[in-house]
């Protein structure tokens, strides 16, 4: 008789999932991870607010967190936004159809145990790199201006 256990990773009603289930990101390759002081719920108002400043949209927004409680079921935060603008997208549907796949480019705001949050982000540079060769150098250029852009948001989120 063979006995199956559900897998552990599947969350019940009523559990709390521990922070190892959403242990810190570590260092990638072209990801920018910065760990804040603020709380989750700060640094999220204060990203927003910094898209909006940099003149970029808030394209798309998506967690499971919500969801998850709605069914009984406590993460730690954990939130995508999805940034950019039309300009962007214009420009870098006429250099390459495929690379449109990538924007909105997303920034990732996760809670950590101790309550403080971590912001992230690919680098546009980083995401748009598969499509350089087909584009040409104007997508690097428009790449590296987001890139500039990203920054500023995050640096502006963070303080």
């Amino acid at each position: 008789m063979l006995l199956l256990a559900p897998p552990a990773f599947i969350a019940t009603p009523g559990v709390i999932v521990p922070p190892a289930f959403a242990a810190n990101l570590q260092p990638r390759e072209g990801w920018s991870i910065q760990t804040s002081d603020k709380g989750y719920a700060a640094l999220l108002r204060d990203l927003k607010s910094a898209v909006k400043t940099a003149g970029m949209g808030l394209v798309t927004e998506a967690g499971p967190t919500g969801a998850a409680a709605a069914r009984g079921i406590i993460l730690p935060g954990n939130r995508v936004l999805g940034v950019f603008r039309n300009d962007f997208a214009v420009a870098i549907l006429a250099l390459s159809t495929a690379a449109m796949i990538e924007a909105p480019v997303r920034i990732y705001v996760t809670e950590a145990a101790d309550g403080r949050a971590t912001l992230s982000y690919k680098t546009p540079t980083h995401v748009f790199a598969p499509y350089m060769a087909e584009a040409g150098p104007d997508l690097a250029t428009l790449a590296a201006e987001l890139d500039t852009i990203f920054a500023e948001i995050a640096g502006a989120a963070l303080r």
